[in-house]
């Protein structure tokens, strides 16, 4: 029975409609496959971002009020700030308040007999005094603040208000240390309020009071909201312990107002989000931080992490909805199956119509080979196309020519067969010479072997890149004893080993990029390389190997890898590195484990001062000291702005001490532009496995803020004196106008019969007065008058009463000058700098330094005797009377030093 023909047609449109299809749907589903994958990878890692930001964000928010209870309660405690001083005391608290940032709206102070001191912001943002003793009746009145850092009018008269009875006061009373309060709701504004306190103790241990600091929580939800905006999730801050909202980014109120004018706080259980609950819950069950989940019924992604905060730990939760991430993909799979669909639909038609043309002229040629196979030679195929059909056509019209012709000469078609048998060895060699001149055009190397590993080709580039002077080093030679003998390391590579050798004894392909070649000189280099098996009649007789230099992508790889673990900066390792590393460490075998935490003193200061640059030197000086004063084996991590950790495994606390001391040792000379280098050390020592490395890390912390604490005073006066050298030092005639001055003022005061401690307010403030000519340049202050001047220095030379402003504000021993210097470039008309005062709108102490400044500088500038210079000095305080200067001080200043020469 015949079989059953199926056309060549049919079987290619089966085959290639079969084929498109497979492989539509298979591309598909691994595109679609790895999109979804891919979405869901990504979301994780935007909620896992999403959560360290607001972690870090309310870390930040919740440290602010403990620094500044940490870093002010001293002033009271050692006595620094007497209570009794109504305008030294206003000063401290406006001043302390004004810098902080705005969720800080009030820092007080309540004393153990009942008085109450401090400012607050108001419900406009404004500063106001707060007043509360004997003077008040144990009322709370509020000042609005002078210019001066002074009350001014009395703007609010409250009732009684006794501060011991504040939770505040009692929760820092009875922990005896620092405190958080329970929660509270603003007495005016409509918001939670949260208090940190701390107890200020004299020296034989009584309680003197308690100084708070007091936030608005609404700042917290605000930020939340804006944190998870772009991304339409959710933020989550609550009490882990009872579960109560401390704030949320979905504008629930975190409170409600009782009849009876309480309030109650509402919990997670009330935000309507089951996924978020069950998620909380498991929070509460769970230790580890940060903590994922993926929710059930709402589809979201959950990060949660733990907040330590003194004696109350918060649960921080930011989650993200599948929505916001499948969308995208959905809509991208939706348009993706109908391109493919029409597109498919568009190459059927296409097909047809070409397949249905292509194939016509079949036809004819099936009809034409009928013929020559029952002998008529006379049957010749028309020719209408020159594609493969055509050249069929062409080959058997050629074949029924030649078979008439070898009919009619067989003798000739002999003849004729071989000299086509030349001409085709010829072009064979042609082609090989083509074959190999594509080869040498190429940049990758490429090289051949036979069974034994010897070398049967290889192209131009191989010889280059392996440093040979021609093929024939490398051909008949064994390309692994040759290149590929050793590791990278140098050890013998065994041939057994070699994926190379393997694609050739399993007959399949392999690729790497992890190895190296070796050159001709003996030099190695990191190489990429692709083996395949060299296949004859279904067998393999050998190997094609194509490789290529990967030397440079390597070293790129290696310095993504290290920016990517270390600190850019100091080149020490960073915060996320030192956590991965702390766990590799954190094992027995290392017992005594120490850790060393280092803050320098002084950043602030120098970046406010001698900018970011300076700042940055600060850093990378500090860095540098902490390695020389380490060992090889420690590891040092730079973790903040000014903080540093060290982890020294296999160290004991005594060790660890002198380690310390050297640290502290590098740092005794250490200057960078007038700043002396310090730093402040805390550590701790983790002698039993069962102790926590994290623990023994906050317990080095403490302690460093404690020598900061201790050491406050002294380091901030090294700091000025360090500054004040520095000027000194550079300019010898900046030390002799500071000594001038300052005696000049002193006699002032005497003349006006100030008390004496004003006198020595004013003799240190005349002595610091310039103390912000430290930023300027050489080429300014080296000039001898101030018309010598351009304009651009001029402007630069009237910055130095705002930076000396700067400077002696950040320190408690130089705040009571701060203003002083300020203002001494003030004019009585009013046409001075920096604020433009005027009369006695300019602070007393200022308009003094003014008149004996201008004095000295005239006394120096003149040529001439002594009672010359005198006369000329003289003579612009009398001129400039009423204008630069006070005319009641003027008049007594000249009155007084006609009276020393006469």
């Amino acid at each position: 029975m015949r079989k059953k023909n199926i056309s060549i047609k049919s079987i290619i449109t089966i085959v290639s409609v079969s084929t498109m299809l497979f492989s539509t749907v298979v591309i598909g589903y691994l595109i679609i496959s790895r999109w979804l994958s891919s979405a869901e990878k990504a979301a994780e890692r935007i909620v896992e971002n999403v959560g360290e930001n607001i972690y870090n964000q309310v870390s930040s928010f919740m440290h602010i009020p403990q620094n500044v209870n940490e870093v002010n309660h001293k002033v009271i405690e050692y006595g620094i700030l007497d209570l009794s001083n109504e305008e030294l005391r206003e000063k401290f608290f406006v001043g302390v308040l004004s810098a902080q940032s705005p969720h800080i709206y009030s820092f007080s102070y309540g004393t153990a007999n009942g008085e109450y001191y401090g400012a607050r912001r108001n419900e406009k943002g404004v500063i106001e005094i707060m007043r509360n003793d004997a003077s008040t009746g144990g009322n709370s009145w509020y000042y609005s603040v002078n210019e001066d850092l002074t009350a001014g009018e009395r703007v609010v008269q409250a009732g009684k208000f006794d501060p011991r009875t504040r939770a505040w006061y009692k929760a820092a009373e009875e922990s005896g240390g620092p405190a958080l309060c329970p929660l509270y709701k603003h007495f005016v504004m409509d918001d939670l309020t949260v208090s940190l306190s701390l107890p200020v103790y004299d020296a034989s241990g009584s309680l003197q009071g308690v100084m708070g600091t007091h936030m608005l929580l609404s700042d917290i939800g605000r930020f939340l909201a804006d944190a998870v905006r772009d991304y339409s999730g959710y933020a989550i801050v609550a009490d882990k312990e009872t579960g109560s909202l401390i704030a949320n980014s979905m504008g629930v109120d975190n409170f409600t107002v009782l009849p009876d004018g309480s309030f109650s706080q509402r919990t997670v259980d009330d935000i309507g989000f089951p996924d978020i609950e069950k998620a909380f819950i498991q929070s509460t069950t769970n230790r580890e931080s940060p903590l994922f989940y993926r929710g059930e019924e709402e589809k979201l992604f959950i990060n949660m992490r733990e907040i330590e905060i003194l004696n109350a730990t918060w649960v921080v939760m930011s989650a993200i909805p599948e929505a916001f991430y499948m969308k995208d993909v959905i809509d991208s799979i939706h348009l993706t199956v109908i391109i493919v669909v029409v597109a498919l639909v568009l190459l059927l038609i296409i097909y047809h119509i070409l397949a249905r043309k292509l194939m016509k002229p079949l036809d004819n040629l099936i009809e034409v080979s009928t013929a020559l196979s029952k002998g008529d030679l006379s049957k010749r195929v028309e020719v209408v196309r020159s594609d493969e059909i055509g050249m069929i056509s062409e080959s058997l019209n050629r074949v029924a020519d030649k078979l008439q012709f070898l009919i009619n000469n067989l003798e000739e078609s002999v003849i004729e067969r071989t000299r086509q048998l030349q001409r085709a060895n010829e072009e064979l060699k042609e082609s090989k010479n083509e074959l190999q001149l594509l080869l040498d055009s190429t940049a990758e190397g490429i090289y051949g072997i036979d069974l034994n590993g010897d070398c049967t080709f290889c192209n131009a580039s191989s010889v280059k890149l392996l440093g040979f002077s021609g093929p024939e080093d490398i051909l008949g030679k064994n390309v692994h004893r040759l290149i590929h003998h050793s590791r990278r390391d140098g050890t013998t590579f065994p041939i057994e080993e070699c994926k190379i050798v393997r694609s050739i004894k399993h007959g399949r392909g392999f690729q790497t990029d992890d190895e190296v070649f070796w050159k001709a000189d003996g030099s190695s280099f990191d190489v990429e390389y692709r083996s395949y098996p060299q296949m004859r009649n279904g067998e393999v007789v050998g190997g094609v190997i194509t490789f290529s230099d990967i030397t440079e992508r390597k070293k790129r790889e290696e310095e993504i890898k290290y920016l990517s673990s270390h600190d850019v900066l100091t080149g020490l390792l960073n915060r996320s590195s030192l956590a991965q590393i702390q766990k590799a460490v954190d094992v027995e075998e290392n017992l005594p484990i120490s850790v060393i935490v280092a803050d320098i003193n002084g950043l602030k200061m120098t970046n406010d001062v001698f900018g970011h640059a300076a700042g940055d030197e600060l850093i990378k000086e500090s860095a540098r000291i902490l390695l020389e004063s380490c060992r090889e084996r420690d590891l040092i991590a730079r973790v903040g702005g000014d903080e540093f950790v060290v982890i020294l495994p296999g160290t004991s606390e005594k060790e660890t001490e002198s380690i310390a001391s050297r640290i502290k040792e590098g740092f005794s000379d250490a200057r960078v532009q007038a700043v002396k280098c310090s730093i402040s050390l805390g550590f701790d020592t983790k002698t039993r496995a069962d102790q926590s490395l994290n623990e023994i890390m906050a317990n080095a912390e403490s302690f460093m803020y404690k020598d900061k604490t201790i050491h406050r005073k002294s380091l901030n006066r090294q700091l000025i004196d360090s500054i004040i050298d520095t000027l000194h030092t550079k300019y010898p005639m900046e030390k002799q106008h500071s000594i001038a001055v300052s005696e000049l003022c002193g006699e002032i005061g005497s003349a006006m019969k100030l008390s004496q401690s004003q006198i020595n307010v004013l003799k240190r403030a005349g002595y610091l007065h310039d103390i912000g000519k430290i930023v300027l340049d050489e080429s300014i202050l080296s000039k001898d008058t101030y018309t010598a001047l351009t304009e651009e220095e001029r402007e630069k030379i009237k910055q130095h009463s705002i930076v000396g402003y700067r400077i002696l504000n950040l320190f408690d021993e130089t705040l009571d000058i701060a203003e002083y210097t300020y203002s001494h470039h003030e004019r009585w008309d009013g046409s001075g700098y920096p604020r433009g005062l005027k009369g006695e709108q300019i602070p007393l102490i200022s308009r003094i330094i003014s008149i004996a400044g201008a004095y000295d500088r005239v006394m120096n500038r003149v040529e001439g005797t002594l009672e010359e210079k005198r006369e000329a000095a003289l003579k612009v305080i009398r001129e400039d009377a009423g204008k630069q200067f006070d005319p009641n001080i003027a008049r007594l200043f000249i009155q007084m030093m006609d009276g020393k020469n006469a």
